[in-house]
């Protein structure tokens, strides 16, 4: 296990590492409402309330195991290249780091969708280029101040965000049961718009591996991590399902229902008022999910770096203990990466994404197999039960790899391309060992 670094200061404590892993997962409800249009309520609310025990349950159990018996800066890629080996740890960092690529460039996109909501002008044009890349920018500031700064904030950004939907399901649920309106609870559902609902309620609620690269930065980690998990999960459970339901009391109909209705209902329920709280909680939706998932990704180049995967310079850290080149490099490829047509890709997202999950599923029943002794704060069940906590997640990931088949990036299938961005990791992997055996070095052992 890597040492604690000697720059470390001030530690992530159990609330800001709630939010911050809201953020990483959720961010509200802005994002699911292509659920609700596609679906419609009733299906809607059945995929939001099933996918977390089939989905979320088993990974956050996963993730609490790993975080807290082996809390090392690197999280998932630390635990998958010592149960699996440097060529698999280097996998999973690739993997990670490739799926970031097409996560990314969404939330500065979510953040300009809805400042276009008070005014056009603001985002028009070649505008809107610049405010997705103030957030790179300002985000990137915000991250060089260290990971409690980030976590702090997200607590103050957590509750400006859900303060509008709170006064939204109140409204929802006191004029469903004084009025009692006629509620449409099924819709014409097609195959196609239920296999979209599935693959966006997936995308909604992954990422939950991504607080654990931070670890070395967290207040006491092997009791923090469990708790943050559990507590996201029925965080982000809740506050995706409640506005649902608010809605259909409040009878609005879905059927046009897509990203940014959420203002479009709010208008209708509260007036101004509440549509320019959503509006604002959208803004503050794009602006903290990349404010978190930044501090997240950047300590993985750090961790490779260390095992000599990357170049050593990538591991220089500032007087907070936080990696700026890092920082600034991941932000500089992800503002290169803002104008790719990929926001509406989440199939390569998942794809590429469940690749990495699944390979942190295998490390898990790998090192109760190989190192049954490991102190485990958290034990996710018995071996019986870490085996089986697999098996919802991969009938997901091949169900995406399947619904992917008719989306296309250029003249492929994005389910193809996703399996070539994949496959590019094994050769950027014999080209790293290959430099390193000409200088005469080795990857630094799996711990």
């Amino acid at each position: 296990m890597r040492p604690v670094a000697k720059h470390a200061r001030r530690k992530l404590r159990i609330i800001p590492l709630i939010a911050a892993t809201y953020f990483m997962v959720s961010g509200g409800p802005y994002g699911i409402e292509d659920i609700l249009g596609g679906a419609g309520f009733a299906h809607a609310i059945l995929i939001l309330a099933i996918l977390p025990f089939l989905w979320s349950l088993p990974t956050t159990l996963m993730i609490g195991e790993l975080a807290s018996s082996i809390p090392a800066e690197g999280g998932f890629y630390v635990w998958v290249r010592r149960a699996l080996g440097p060529f698999w740890g280097y996998q999973e960092g690739w993997l990670s780091l490739s799926a970031s690529v097409f996560d990314m460039a969404l939330y500065p996109t979510i953040f300009v969708l809805y400042l276009t909501r008070f005014s056009p002008e603001l985002t028009a044009g070649p505008r809107a280029y610049f405010w997705s890349l103030l957030v790179v920018v300002v985000c990137c500031v915000w991250n060089l101040r260290g990971a409690p700064a980030v976590g702090e904030g997200s607590v103050g950004l957590f509750v400006l965000l859900l303060a509008p939907f709170a006064v939204f399901v109140a409204i929802g649920f006191w004029h469903g049961f004084t009025v009692h309106p006629a509620i449409q609870w099924h819709s014409a559902s097609t195959s196609a718009t239920l296999s979209t609902a599935i693959l966006v309620a997936m995308w909604n609620y992954m990422g939950w591996d991504n607080a654990s690269t931070v670890a070395q930065e967290v207040e006491n980690p092997q009791r923090n991590y469990p708790l943050a998990m559990v507590s996201a999960a029925m965080l982000v459970a809740v506050t995706y399902i409640l506005p649902l339901l608010a809605v259909a009391l409040m009878g609005i109909s879905v059927a046009n229902f897509s990203t940014g209705s959420w203002a479009d209902a709010a208008r209708a329920m509260g007036g101004p008022l509440l549509w320019g709280g959503v509006v604002i909680g959208g803004i503050i939706n794009g602006f903290g999910m990349f404010n978190v998932l930044m501090m997240s990704y950047t300590r993985l180049p750090v961790a490779m770096a260390e095992d000599r995967m990357l170049p050593q310079f990538v591991t220089r850290k500032n007087s907070r203990g936080v990696p700026y080149i890092s920082v600034v490099l991941c932000a500089i490829a992800w503002a290169l990466a803002l104008k790719l047509p990929f926001e509406r890709l989440i199939s390569i997202d998942l794809i590429l994404y469940g690749a990495s999950l699944l390979l942190e599923f295998v490390a898990l029943v790998v090192l109760r197999l190989r190192e049954p002794n490991l102190e485990r704060p958290f034990r996710a069940g018995n071996l019986a039960v870490a085996c089986a906590l697999g098996v919802g997640p991969t009938i997901l990931i091949l169900y995406a790899l399947y619904a992917s088949r008719d989306e296309h990036v250029g003249p492929i299938s994005a389910a193809l391309f996703a399996t070539l961005v994949a496959l590019l990791g094994p050769l950027l992997y014999w080209i790293t060992t290959w430099r390193l055996r000409r200088l005469r070095l080795s990857p630094s052992p799996a711990d």
